[in-house]
């Protein structure tokens, strides 16, 4: 701002300079004073020295404006890259966010196709058996041994179940049911009205409780099957609508002894069956254990035998030291007395030296 009023104040001093001039030559071209001449010539000077000074200040001013100008110009450079590299962060962080809901996206997109698939298998009646079949078949598969379960047997009455899991032995086998009617929980779900619900129940009703009734009279049968059959439903969701609303329908497959299970419900068998195949496993295996245990104890008892008759050994090797170091003491008492009988009055009375051996007993004692 103040070299702004500098220049302003400049200009106008050289305006009335110049005026000043002007009516100078137009005096001198008037009338040739002398004294008038000798003011010009001053003012001449004058107006050199401040033409001097506007120039000075004129330089001073433009080197003023030059420094603020690269002042200025250094401060956006710096704010111009600053914004730039805030503006690469915040693409890079645009991009990576991009990535990221592209590969959501994708993966929304696959699943879209994957729900339509399991839409279109389940708007299949066929298509709906073969996926409960397939579901059921891959919890029995990855719980139990091959040995143990068929699939698509053939009983004697020529009803060929879903499963059938067999026992350890020869008894009867466990039939397992696959072939839920959706049909009806479908419409159920897919009810808009009340009347629509309505009548989605009573069919519900209606397929649930023929086919808890055609398990019962095909696959119950004494001595080949067990008492009681399951009926696999393959979705939880089904399963707790159908437990929530439909308590009757239970009522009825419990006293047809039909179990009805979910796919959880269906893997909680399967573990107890485990369970009693390893106590069948443990009870075959008991007579094996009860003979080598008696083998055990056989030996053991020879063992305590042995140890017996080594002591008895330990025991006659005792006595027989016994005896052998009493004989041995006899002899040296012997041979002390023998030692100690004068032959008359000249022998000198011998230095007894005691026996070798009875030298090894002190030492041993």
């Amino acid at each position: 701002m103040s070299e702004a009023l500098l220049l302003a104040f400049a200009i106008v001093i050289f305006a009335g300079i110049l005026a000043i001039l002007v009516v100078l030559l137009r005096s001198r071209r008037a009338a040739p004073d002398p004294a008038a001449e000798q003011k010009i010539a001053e003012l001449d000077v004058r107006v050199q020295t401040m033409g001097d000074l506007l120039a000075k200040a004129q330089s001073q001013l433009q080197q003023t404006v030059h420094e603020r100008l690269d002042a200025v110009s250094a401060r956006i450079g710096e704010s111009m890259q600053n914004s730039t590299k805030h503006t690469a962060e915040h693409l890079q962080q645009l991009h990576a966010r991009l990535a990221v809901i592209d590969s959501a996206q994708k993966n929304i997109t696959e699943l879209s196709s994957q729900v339509g698939t399991l839409q279109q298998v389940l708007s299949n009646k066929q298509s709906r058996g073969a996926f409960g079949q397939a579901q059921m078949e891959a919890i029995v598969r990855d719980h139990l041994p091959k040995e143990s379960y068929e699939f698509q047997a053939t009983l004697s009455n020529r009803a060929r179940p879903d499963c059938c899991i067999y026992f350890p032995g020869a008894g009867p086998c466990l039939v397992i049911d696959a072939k839920f009617p959706l049909e009806a929980v479908t419409a159920f779900q897919q009810a808009k009205s009340e009347d629509e619900k309505k009548l989605a129940m009573a069919r519900i009703r209606q397929d649930i409780s023929r086919h808890i009734t055609d398990i019962a009279d095909k696959y119950l049968i004494p001595g080949e099957t067990q008492d009681i059959a399951l009926m696999f439903v393959p979705s939880e969701s089904i399963y707790c609508e159908l437990y929530d609303g439909f308590d009757d329908l239970f009522q009825k497959a419990y006293r047809a002894k039909v179990s009805i299970v979910s796919p959880s419900l269906l893997m909680l068998a399967i573990q107890v069956i485990q369970q009693i195949r390893k106590d069948a496993k443990m009870r075959e295996a008991a007579d094996k254990i009860l003979a080598e245990v008696g083998y055990l104890v056989s030996d053991v008892q020879r063992l305590r035998d042995r140890v017996e008759n080594l002591e008895k050994h330990f025991g006659q090797a005792n006595s027989d030291l016994r005896q052998i170091v009493i004989s041995a003491d006899k002899i040296v008492s012997r041979g002390d007395r023998i030692q100690t009988v004068e032959f008359g009055g000249e022998m000198k009375t011998a230095e007894v030296i005691p026996a070798p051996i009875t030298r090894k007993l002190e030492a041993r004692d």
